[in-house]
């Protein structure tokens, strides 16, 4: 690579290279952040659109995140420490969860707090 140095004031201030080396500079750039960010979306949980259908058309992000994880009303009361019934009014909406349960109940459901707060 052929690179000229400036200096200001006794110490390097800028390199300057020829533009054919540097467009080949910045493409191996692009392809290593391409790579990364590759690599970040793997870890990332992706959803079906049927799951994302359902929130979408209104349904209760409570029974929807439940239905999706596999889990029965009785399971995820269970885990929660409610009873099947507490857990059934919470996920239509005939009763409010305390922010306790609805931590634990995205904890139990792997989202965020947020996901399921109708």
């Amino acid at each position: 690579m052929t690179v000229q140095i400036i200096e200001s004031n006794g110490k390097p201030a800028f390199a300057v290279v020829p533009m054919p080396e540097w467009e080949a500079l910045l493409a191996k750039l692009e392809n290593l952040q391409d790579i990364a960010d590759a690599k970040a979306a793997l870890s990332e949980e992706t959803f079906p659109v049927e799951f994302a259908d359902r929130l979408l058309n209104g349904e209760a992000p409570r029974k929807v995140w439940r239905e999706y994880r596999g889990k029965t009303l009785q399971a995820l009361a269970d885990e929660c420490g409610v009873t099947r019934q507490m857990l059934s009014m919470a996920e239509r909406g005939k009763a409010n969860p305390s922010a306790d349960l609805l931590g634990r109940l995205a904890a139990a459901l792997g989202c965020e707090m947020d996901d399921i707060h109708a």
